[in-house]
This record gives structure tokens, sequence and C-alpha cells, in this order.
């Protein structure tokens, strides 16, 4: 038997938009939060490419919060 999950209704919609019509429920589920979590790739990469992808992460971010200012100072 198996267990009966309570999900409230926008859950639901979500899960039922991104479902496959050639997969179950179950299957929606499983294809929607498997895979590897981050933490997993803790020994996949070495201190050096954690820290250049970390570098490009706040580059990125930096130039996110840049535009971001630059819009907003159109509306001022």
């Amino acid at each position: 038997m198996s267990p009966q999950v309570r999900l409230d209704d926008p859950v639901y919609e979500r899960i039922k938009a991104n479902k496959r019509d050639d997969e179950s429920f179950s299957d929606a589920v499983e294809r929607l939060i498997g895979g590897r979590s981050l933490s997993d790739l803790r020994d996949v990469f070495d201190e050096e490419q954690v820290s250049a992808m970390r570098d490009a992460i706040e580059t990125a971010d930096r130039r996110d919060r840049d535009e971001v200012g630059e819009v907003a100072e159109r509306f001022e």
C-alpha cells in the first residue's frame, strides 16, 4: 500500500501542469524533485574550481544589482 500525501491545491496544480502525458503522478514528482542536490556535488569540484565558480556568481550578482539600479533610476 502506498502512503497518501496531502498537497495544497496550488502545489497539486503545479505538479499536474508539469506532469507529462506518459508519466504517472509519482513519476512526475520524482522527476521534478529528483536529481542531485548541491551538497552531493561537494566532492566533485576541487577548491580552485569552487573559488572560480564563487567569483563568477558574485560577478554576475554584482552586474545584476547594477542593472537593477540603473533601471530603477529611470523610474525615479
